[in-house]
């Protein structure tokens, strides 16, 4: 009889493609899909990060790892993945690219603003529609995107994140019966705060967060049976609590939380490498 692990690995194997591969949960989500057996191509901006894991994960789990250093953010990323990718034996690929910001909206550099937008929305529509494609043809295959516990209302002091988390939540559920249909699963991860080197970065008090490891496990656990998880004590609690208020009253609750969050130092805007540089 085939184990919950082989089931993971036949079902949405041989090869899982990462992004935001470097740091937080992408790294988490490397690490655990090498355990079970899962070939990687690891995508991010730092090569020599990725260089250095493609050696530890060859030669603790005994997989191939191939690594391709690259922005998401700028528009011809995706397309030169995409191609570059084009004979991969893929059967997953994780979004977990992205990053946020925390404080005043009109305090933030527009610039960056703007270029969390193309790499927290337009690079994952892009990544979902050319990987989508192949995997429907192939008539299996997971896709797994990033969502946030504040992407289900807005969140004042960190409204243009939220926003984008919003977009994702709400473009996972559209494409889940889509792709269903065709083999295909869905997957929004949804986690609340997470221990990363944000808070560090941006000022900000993370109280009891989860670890990277903690919303990896939860991710792959729910992969191919739900359309959305909350990994983690906090997403769970939070996400009942919240739901029972209206939204006005979710949007209150989260910018208190958010003003909580910000600490003594200048908010600032974290790395793009992984969706857990982001504030919830």
């Amino acid at each position: 009889m085939a184990t919950g692990r082989d089931t993971l690995l036949q079902r949405f194997g041989p090869t899982a493609l990462i992004t935001g591969a470097s740091d937080g949960i992408g790294r988490a989500l490397a690490v655990q899909l090498a355990e079970q057996g899962f070939d990687l191509i690891l995508v991010a901006r730092r090569d020599s990060i990725l260089q250095d894991m493609a050696l530890d994960l060859g030669e603790n789990y005994g997989v191939d790892v191939q690594v391709m250093a690259m922005d998401l953010a700028l528009p011809a990323a995706v397309p030169a993945l995409l191609a570059a990718t084009g004979d991969a034996p893929l059967g997953l690929v994780v979004a977990a690219a992205g990053f946020g910001s925390i404080g005043p909206f009109l305090e933030q550099d527009i610039a960056t603003e703007g270029n969390m937008v193309d790499l927290n929305c337009r690079a994952v529509v892009e990544l979902a529609h050319g990987f989508g494609q192949r995997m429907a043809q192939q008539g299996r295959g997971g896709i797994v995107l990033f969502g946030s516990l504040v992407g289900f209302q807005g969140a004042p002091l960190s409204a243009t994140y939220a926003a984008t988390k919003g977009f994702v939540q709400n473009f996972a559920e559209g494409l889940a019966p889509e792709l269903g249909a065709q083999g295909v699963s869905i997957l929004s991860v949804a986690p609340a705060q997470v221990g990363t080197g944000f808070a560090a970065r941006a000022g900000m008090q993370m109280g009891k967060a989860a670890t990277p490891q903690t919303v990896a496990k939860g991710a792959l656990a729910a992969l191919g049976k739900r359309g959305t998880v909350r990994p983690g004590f906090l997403a769970k609690f939070l996400g009942l609590s919240l739901a029972m208020l209206p939204r006005w009253g979710r949007v209150k609750v989260m910018g208190v939380i958010m003003k909580g969050m910000i600490g003594k130092q200048p908010a600032q805007n974290a790395g793009q490498d992984t969706k857990a540089s982001a504030p919830l």
